[in-house]
């Protein structure tokens, strides 16, 4: 493995970690202010693996990046959205589709 792949890697780990530590972000703030969430890391992670042929299901992309089964994340720290996220991300999407 080379240097800058060493690097993305621990990246990449620092991120998963820093997300595991902070629960209370959920995904649809994260989706509002950045555009990606935990779902999207997962599926981009499965999708890596896929490009590169490795086995992996879309459960265990989900695992990687929760760092637990993703029924026991959505039970344990996922609440359902507020009103107030739902309208916020419907205008972020808007703007977004409204942009292109």
């Amino acid at each position: 493995m080379d240097k800058q792949t060493e690097v993305e890697a621990a990246v990449l780990r620092r991120l998963l970690a820093h997300l595991d530590a902070n629960k209370e972000v959920q995904n649809i703030d994260l989706m509002i202010l950045a555009g990606f969430c935990r779902n999207c890391l997962s599926k981009w992670y499965k999708a890596e693996a896929d490009e590169r042929g490795l086995e992996l299901s879309d459960d265990d992309a989900r695992e990687a990046i929760y760092r637990m089964p993703y029924s026991q994340w959505k039970a344990e720290h996922q609440p359902n959205a507020t009103e107030a996220q739902l309208a916020a991300y419907q205008a972020r999407q808007h703007k977004l589709s409204t942009e292109q």
